[in-house]
């Protein structure tokens, strides 16, 4: 065979294959680098995310409007009918989670909705503020001196949520509603 045979192309006009043998690792390397770097951003971006929804929530306040059914379910929480004024939070982080849950409703409806959630007026004592400063601070509602305050706390065994519930009496016949409820895994 002379030179000029060798250079020919075959019959089908597609140079013969070539090995790559660099690229067989190559891929391998991807295959495996990619979902790791992924893994590995998700992580930190759910190891920072409590702080940043907490911080949000700072800033922002609570999120007008109704949680959505999944929430009050998970949450096991609901809000009176024909609430008012009804605004929410939800926290989540690897120990807990809670919704924060505030409405304005009327007498004749505020009995109902704490039946519905265990609690009856004997559960709550005048006075007593059951959600503590660091939780109400995450969503800047303050129960300072001089108002008609009652609270009470459902608690419950993992995981069910636990609640605590906090009520302004101010206007007895239109009473506030703070409620968190949290759960833990």
């Amino acid at each position: 065979m002379d030179h000029t045979e060798r250079e020919t192309l075959p019959e089908g006009g597609a140079p013969p294959p070539r090995r790559h043998r660099w690229l067989k690792p190559v891929i391998v390397f991807l295959l495996i680098a990619i979902p790791a770097g992924y893994l590995y951003i998700s992580a930190m971006q759910s190891r920072g995310g409590s702080g940043t929804k907490q911080e949000q929530a700072a800033a922002t306040g609570l999120e007008e409007g109704w949680p959505s059914r999944l929430q009050r379910r998970i949450y096991e929480v609901t809000v009176a009918p024909d609430a008012e004024d009804v605004a929410h939070f939800e926290t989540n982080s690897w120990k807990s989670s809670s919704l924060y849950l505030q409405f304005t409703t009327t007498k004749e409806r505020l009995g109902p909705w704490l039946d519905e959630h265990g609690l009856g007026t004997s559960d709550f004592e005048d006075g007593d503020i059951t959600i503590d400063d660091d939780e109400a601070a995450r969503v800047g509602w303050k129960f300072g001196e001089g108002h008609h305050w009652t609270g009470a706390v459902r608690e419950e065994d993992k995981p069910k949520p636990s609640l605590e519930v906090v009520v302004n009496l101010d206007d007895p016949n239109r009473p506030r509603v703070f409620v968190v409820s949290t759960t833990t895994p």
